[in-house]
């Protein structure tokens, strides 16, 4: 299974390697990654394999969510049967 992370914000240093470390702490693997700064705005959207995590999802999604908050960022965090659902004509 698969998640999509979406981070919106202030550009500012060590974004992705924050999120990625808490990817990698929770054991879920980056798949594929896209980000870009436009002006001092930052977008990135990465896609992660979470079979592996080692913590409920739900947790995995509100310590995603705390990060945003706490870096002034708003993550979000969608189970890929759900992006699926809703992007679905």
């Amino acid at each position: 299974m698969k998640a999509v992370i979406t981070v919106v914000g202030r550009d500012s240093v060590g974004i992705i390697a924050k999120v990625s470390a808490l990817c990698s702490e929770v054991h879920a693997n980056i798949v594929d990654i896209s980000q870009s700064v436009l002006k001092e705005y930052f977008a990135m959207i990465m896609v992660v394999d979470i079979d592996g995590l080692t913590k409920p999802f739900t947790e995995f999604v509100d310590t995603l969510t705390q990060m945003g908050k706490d870096n002034g960022l708003d993550i979000r965090t969608m189970h890929e049967d759900v992006f699926n659902s809703m992007h679905r004509i």
